[in-house]
């Protein structure tokens, strides 16, 4: 029996005095508790708003106010005319219009029922259906106050109308998400598995010690994936047109350009993850861990930034991913010209120039 203890003691002794299996083991269910309690949430909040108003009455006053105390909205800008309403949604501004008829109350007190039209970005089919029921559910309300409950006819009629998925297809959603995904997974691990591979079974001495430059090694074993990732972003493309029946709405161009950018910054973070352990099982972990969670959980792939916590929020401006979703979902889905996809393809850039050099300055030309 005491020589089993001793054997547990050996164990636990092993475990502590490996920094990392510890962190593994303790550090990794407090993350994904973390992110999954916070991240996770099938509630659309912070939900901007415009109101086009040219009735101006008692009425439609006390549905904006209704609106503007809900928690869940927030007011944004008072509209002069219908025009601005697709500037502010290509400027990603705003999330919701509400749109009051001419004489609202007249129609309603006159004619027995007035119409109100809701315009929501129907990009991510899951949260244009919940913020419509959101404000289905306030005029509702508003209709019980203004008419004091009484059985009087009086009839408000909500109109929804969704902006560039008017099918509600979730392929809209998914695909620019699987797109990052993907890129993520091919790019950024097998990248960083490849050269730990190499390390591993000794042949990056012999590499190394060749006459061909170190930097122009890092770049050959870069390279395949680099066109690896050229033929499924075809692919992706191809399928998600003829299959999916997703079109592409706008600039094909800017849209590889783009794609290329996030993939070189997903093979510096391979490269760089390489330089950081010695084995195939780490790069594993550390691909799978510190880049596959961030991507599916907080870069907007599946759930809203917008739903989360401020500092997930401000953690998610660092996923590299959460850019090239966004980027993609106005060049592809909405058909917006590249001058409103300008700053997530400025932040894309500045992260590839900043991981390539952190890379190749990181990498070990000379194995211990």
């Amino acid at each position: 029996m005491r020589q089993f203890i001793s054997f547990i003691r050996k164990e636990f002794y092993h475990i502590m005095r490996d920094k990392r299996t510890v962190l593994i083991l303790l550090g990794i269910p407090v993350i994904q508790i973390i992110l999954f309690g916070f991240a996770i949430s099938t509630e659309v909040k912070n939900v901007r708003f415009a109101v086009y108003d040219p009735s101006n009455d008692v009425s439609t006053h006390k549905i904006i106010d209704r609106f503007a105390a809900n928690e869940y909205f927030t007011p944004t800008k008072n509209l002069s005319s219908m025009s601005e309403v697709e500037k502010l949604f290509k400027e990603d501004k705003i999330d919701l219009v509400i749109v009051f008829e001419s004489r609202f109350d007249e129609n309603m007190y006159h004619n027995g029922k007035a119409s109100i039209q809701l315009i929501v970005d129907g990009t991510d089919p899951n949260a244009a259906t919940i913020i419509s029921g959101y404000a289905n559910s306030i005029i509702a309300s508003c209709q019980q106050e203004i008419t004091g409950g009484t059985a009087i006819p009086y009839l408000i009629i909500p109109e929804v109308k969704l902006l560039y998925n008017p099918h509600m297809k979730s392929a809209y959603n998914f695909v620019p998400g699987v797109m990052g995904l993907i890129f993520m997974i091919i790019c950024a691990m097998m990248t960083s598995i490849s050269i730990v591979r190499e390390k591993e079974q000794g042949t990056m001495e012999l590499l190394l010690a060749s006459p061909i430059k170190p930097l122009f090694i890092i770049f050959a074993k870069a390279i395949p994936y680099l066109a690896l990732s050229a033929v499924n972003l075809t692919t992706i493309l191809a399928l998600s047109v003829f299959l999916l029946q997703v079109p592409v709405s706008g600039s094909i161009f800017w849209l590889i350009v783009i794609s290329m950018i996030f993939i070189s910054v997903a093979l510096s973070l391979g490269l760089l993850i390489s330089s950081l352990v010695r084995t195939q099982i780490a790069a594993i972990l550390v691909s799978g861990i510190g880049l596959m969670m961030p991507t599916i959980v907080i870069s907007g792939m599946i759930f809203p930034v917008e739903n989360m916590p401020e500092l997930l929020q401000w953690i998610s401006t660092i996923v590299p991913v959460r850019w090239y979703i966004d980027a993609v979902k106005k060049l592809m889905i909405e058909g917006l010209e590249i001058k409103f996809a300008l700053k997530e393809l400025s932040i894309l850039l500045v992260m590839a120039v900043i991981m390539l050099t952190v890379s190749f300055k990181k990498f070990k030309y000379r194995l211990e």
